[in-house]
């Protein structure tokens, strides 16, 4: 867990002073109001849990907490608007959080989706269409499992919304015998270590009305924050690898496992924008030649090679490398003689696919549940 200094600390705890303009509800009900326009924000201090919501009434923002003791917390139920009106879905928080692990094995059919950026109806049409969510947002794709490979935050407006969706999707799927995996990309991290470039308006206006930054609505004292603390930046899921950018040389070269990588950045989730490591090989991992930021593969004076892929291949004993990231075509495209898998399209522009996994046999899938096979890619000039 992160250290926090004292300044830091002093900072957190004066953002608990709420406003004038604030309501407090104890409770463990849900809110049900329309006016509700993003939220809940999950936040803890000392024996109380506050879930916030933000409220636009007639054109005036202000927020609305409820709030309940830490004990009564796991059983709270919240509610998350879905951008159709009158349509929310439920969430309810996890008794326990704890790290993924960093291999999953004997898996035979998985959906993969990345970059999807805050547009939570492109995600939620992907997921419908295919197989993995009824329209109430209970889980139907069985024992099978889903991957999410990174930027699911930043750009698009309903960011709070996409990442509850993927947080109850993962106790509804363990339920059912199958599996969620969310894998961080660049975005998620910028944003836990403070780089808000591609944050919309709106995320850091609606912090402030709750005396915060929005860096610190993904701190150690939210739910979301500690949720996302548990998360991999690489991960083996049957015989693919799974990461947001890439296994680059300079990773190739050092040889560490994957269990090792995801131990050695987990603590610095909040600080990689910032701070010079003492560790050489963290400071690789945090670089442009990380698992998270590296384009080598798609984009470059120094392309990756045929030879650099079967290494990594080889030193992780996968047979499958997939990553979004970079978005080089239209669609869902192969490379390097279909050993990786480029899963980033144009999600925003109304163009949604994903990566459909069974018995070793790759297609890629769209919202409208069409299914093709997946192309190489000609080269194109990146985008």
């Amino acid at each position: 867990m992160v250290r926090i200094n004292s300044i830091l600390f002093t900072t957190l705890f004066a953002s608990w002073i709420l406003q004038p303009t604030e309501k407090v509800i104890p409770t463990n009900t849900p809110a049900v109001n329309t006016s509700v326009i993003d939220g809940p924000y999950v936040l803890y201090r000392n024996d109380s849990v506050f879930v916030k919501y933000i409220e636009d009434n007639g054109g005036v923002k202000s927020v609305r907490t409820d709030s309940m003791p830490v004990a009564s917390g796991s059983r709270a139920t919240l509610v998350v608007n879905t951008g159709e009106p009158g349509k929310t879905f439920n969430v309810s928080l996890k008794q326990k959080l704890t790290n993924e692990k960093a291999e999953y094995k004997g898996v035979k059919k998985m959906l993969v989706i990345s970059d999807i950026e805050g547009n939570f109806t492109a995600l939620r049409k992907l997921l419908q269409v295919n197989g993995v969510i009824d329209e109430n947002f209970n889980w139907t794709f069985n024992k099978d499992h889903v991957v999410f490979t990174g930027d699911f935050v930043d750009r698009g407006t309903m960011v709070t919304e996409v990442l509850w969706l993927i947080y109850s999707l993962e106790e509804k799927a363990k339920a059912a015998g199958g599996y969620v995996h969310f894998i961080l990309g660049n975005h998620e991290i910028m944003n836990m270590s403070g780089d808000l470039r591609y944050v919309q308006p709106r995320y850091p206006e609606h912090a402030a009305l709750m005396n915060r930054s929005y860096t610190q609505v993904f701190g150690t004292d939210t739910e979301i924050g500690r949720w996302l603390d548990t998360k991999n930046v690489v991960e083996k899921v049957g015989n693919i690898l799974f990461m947001h950018g890439g296994i680059s040389d300079y990773v190739n070269e050092a040889q560490i496992p994957l269990k090792k990588i995801n131990e050695l950045l987990r603590p610095h989730y909040r600080d990689t924008a910032s701070v010079e490591y003492a560790d050489p090989l963290l400071n690789i991992l945090v670089s442009d030649y990380g698992p998270f930021w590296y384009r080598g593969y798609y984009a470059g004076s120094s392309r990756a090679t045929m030879g650099q892929i079967d290494s990594t291949l080889n030193y992780y004993r996968v047979s499958h490398i997939s990553t979004g990231h970079t978005v080089i075509a239209k669609n869902i495209s192969s490379l390097y003689a279909g050993k990786l898998f480029n899963t980033d399209v144009h999600h925003a522009g109304g163009h949604s696919e994903a990566l459909l996994v069974e018995n070793g046999q790759f297609s890629r899938v769209n919202d409208k549940g069409e299914k093709f096979p997946v192309e190489a890619w000609q080269n194109e000039k990146p985008e």
